[in-house]
């Protein structure tokens, strides 16, 4: 059903891994904001985790799938968070090219909160289920 809560959890990550990207830069180098565009790697984990949400959205009649699509989108954006901190460390200040670090940065934590009350969400409806089907 697409009126549970975990639709609306799902929802609040595919845009902080949609949407939210094109506005908040990752960092700024020199005042020039730093966006996930342009580095293709960072382009096409964004968009895997965008798609992988979407079909977790999709696939709703199928609750053990959409568990799994959901620890899988947990795993990339954690991989897509550890390359972030692995660049915010080799990012310095002492150079005469200035970096800060942009909000940006933190939108996969976001997407993995939210895909955390998903999981958890579903995982309940499922028990839920297998209980009903118990008493039958």
């Amino acid at each position: 059903m697409l009126q549970r809560i975990q639709t609306v959890y799902l929802l609040v990550a595919l845009l902080a891994s949609a949407v939210l990207p094109y506005f908040f830069p990752l960092w700024k180098v020199d005042g020039k904001d730093f966006y996930f565009m342009s580095k293709v790697l960072y382009a096409a984990l964004f968009g895997l985790s965008t798609a992988l949400t979407l079909v977790s959205i999709i696939s709703f009649k199928k609750r053990q799938h959409q568990f799994v699509l959901g620890r899988l989108n947990m795993i990339l954006n954690l991989i897509l968070l550890g390359l972030f901190v692995y660049r915010s460390l080799n990012l310095s200040g002492e150079t005469p090219a200035v970096s800060e670090k942009g909000i940006g940065m933190f939108l996969p934590i976001i997407s993995i909160v939210m895909l955390v009350l998903a999981n958890k969400a579903i995982k309940k409806d499922e028990d839920l289920v297998k209980s009903v089907d118990r008493l039958r």
